[in-house]
C-alpha cells in the first residue's frame, strides 16, 4: 500500500519524543520551560553552555543605561522590539571539555541547578577536574557548595583571578566568606595572559568587579571568546558600551573594557558566549555606526 503525505505526517506524529531536559521559567506568569544546555565544537573541544536559570527582572532603566533619560532607553527598546517594563535574566556557566579536562568557568546560583544542568548534558560533578571563577559576584560562586558548607565539586582544582580575589577578601562580602574563602588554599591564582591550561587563557576585562576575567579558548585555528559579564545584555550593554550599568562596580573601567574587547571580537571575528545572553549564550559582535556594536545570535557556525 502507498502512503499518501498526510498519512505519512500522521503516523510520524504518533511516534513517541524523546525527553528533552529542560528548566522551568515561571516568575509569576504561565510556566514555559527551556532546554538546559547546548553543545557547540571549537576544534578538538566541546563547548557547553548550561542554562542554570532564568528570571524576569521589573524596570530594566533601573539596571542598565542609568546615564541616560526614559525618552532615550524608551526608544532603542522599541527599536530592537524590547519591552521596557521588564528584562529577562539567563544565567549561564559554560563547560569546555578539552578531551582530558572538563573545565567548568562558574558554578551558577546554586549546586541543585548547576548539577541538574550538568547531568543532562552527561557530566556528574565528580567529572569536573576545573573550577574557573571569572568574578566574584552571587550568580557565579553560589553553586560551590551548599547551605552546610559541602563542596560540589570536591575533586576539581579551583581556579581565579589573583586581583578579583584580594579585592574580595577585603571586602566583608558574606557570599564570599561562606562560598569562596573556604577554597583558598585549593585555589591558583591567574593573572592576564596566564593559561588555565594550553587554549585557555585569562584576559583582562576589569570593571564590572575589580578583577573580572574573559577567557580566550583556541582550538584548531579557531578561538571563542567567554566574555562572563563584561556586557549583561546584547543591547542595552553590547550595542552601547557606554550606557552605565548598576551592576559594574567601576562604571568607567567596565565601558572601557566592553569597548576594547568589542573592538576585537568585530575585528577578529571570533563568537562569544555571555553569561547573561539569551541562552544558549553564544553570538558574533560587528560593529553599528561610531561607537556602537550589534550582537548577532549564533545559529549553526560552530555545530
Amino acid at each position: 500500500m502507498k502512503l499518501t503525505r498526510r498519512q505519512t505526517l500522521l503516523a510520524g506524529a504518533a511516534l513517541p519524543m524523546a525527553a528533552v531536559p529542560t528548566v522551568t521559567l515561571a516568575d509569576g506568569h504561565a510556566a514555559t520551560t527551556m532546554p538546559t544546555h547546548r553543545d557547540f565544537t571549537l576544534g578538538d573541544f566541546k563547548v557547553t553552555t548550561l542554562l542554570v536559570g532564568s528570571r524576569s527582572v521589573e524596570d530594566p532603566h533601573k539596571i542598565f543605561g542609568l546615564n541616560v533619560d526614559d525618552a532615550t532607553f524608551n526608544e532603542v527598546s522599541a527599536a530592537n522590539f524590547l519591552p521596557t517594563d521588564a528584562a529577562q535574566f539567563f544565567f549561564t556557566p559554560t563547560v569546555v571539555n578539552t578531551g582530558s579536562e572538563v573545565i567548568l568557568f562558574d558554578t551558577g546560583l546554586n549546586p541543585a541547578g548547576t548539577t541538574k544542568a550538568l547531568e543532562a548534558a552527561g557530566y556528574a560533578a565528580s567529572d569536573v577536574t576545573h573550577v574557573v571563577i571569572t568574578h566574584m559576584h552571587g550568580d557565579h560562586i553560589g553553586g560551590l557548595s551548599d547551605e552546610s558548607g559541602a563542596e560540589t565539586f570536591a575533586g576539581a582544582a579551583y581556579l581565579t583571578g589573583q586581583v578579583e580575589f584580594d579585592a574580595w577578601a577585603k571586602a566583608e562580602n558574606e557570599n564570599f566568606e561562606a562560598k569562596v574563602r573556604p577554597q583558598a588554599e585549593k585555589m591558583t591564582f591567574l593573572s592576564p595572559g596566564q593559561d588555565v591550561r594550553g587554549g585557555v587563557t585569562a584576559v583582562d576585562a576589569f570593571g564590572h568587579t575589580p578583577g573580572h576575567m574573559g577567557y580566550m579558548l583556541e582550538s584548531g585555528g579557531k578561538q571563542l571568546f567567554l566574555m562572563a559579564d563584561l556586557a549583561n545584555h546584547y543591547v542595552w550593554s553590547v550595542a552601547y558600551p557606554e550606557w552605565e550599568v548598576r551592576f559594574d562596580m567601576d562604571k568607567a573601567a567596565a565601558a572601557a573594557s566592553r569597548k576594547k574587547l568589542m573592538d576585537m571580537a568585530a575585528a577578529d571575528r571570533f563568537p562569544i558566549i555571555g553569561y547573561h545572553m539569551p541562552f544558549p549564550g553564544m553570538g558574533f559582535i560587528e560593529t553599528r555606526g561610531e561607537g556602537g556594536y550589534r550582537y548577532v545570535p549564533h545559529s549553526y557556525q560552530l555545530l
